[in-house]
């Protein structure tokens, strides 16, 4: 798992059929807050996106938060719809976890990630980080931009 300090480990994901986003196309533009998350459709999924879609202080023009979760990429577009989310959805379904297991947060017993979030900034460096092991427990999101101000 990368720690605070470390450069991001960069990956290529499918947003649509069509279009894939590189991390590393951000450096030198936009801190990222790449916000990984275990499904879609989901309760405490939703309350975690909707609460990042909802807070202000997360509409910053030298900021994108790139959701990531291991669902194919239709499912995650639909799942942006219908929230009214911000950011970008990102599918890390093919190959399964790439992503999430270069951040260290994919759990194999259930094939999916869990709660893990990376603030990286326009340099692609880790400034802060969570990551919660238990699929279940909901992240404390009140200090993601704390290094940023």
């Amino acid at each position: 798992m990368p720690e605070i300090g470390d450069i991001a480990p960069d990956f290529t994901l499918k947003e649509t059929f069509d279009t894939s986003v590189t991390l590393s196309d951000y450096r030198g533009k936009q801190n990222v807050l790449l916000f990984f998350h275990p499904f879609s459709y989901t309760e405490i999924c939703e309350g975690e996106i909707c609460e990042l879609r909802d807070d202000a202080r997360y509409e910053r023009d030298d900021l994108v938060i790139l959701n990531v979760a291991c669902d194919a990429w239709p499912i995650r577009q639909a799942y942006k719809e219908q929230l009214g989310a911000n950011g970008v959805f990102l599918a890390d379904f093919w190959p399964h976890g790439v992503a999430s297991k270069a951040y260290g947060v994919f759990d194999e017993e259930w094939g999916t990630c869990m709660r893990g979030t990376f603030l990286i900034d326009m340099e692609g460096v880790i400034r802060e980080k969570t990551v919660n092991m238990f699929i279940g427990d909901r992240r404390d999101q009140s200090n993601y931009l704390d290094s940023l101000s």
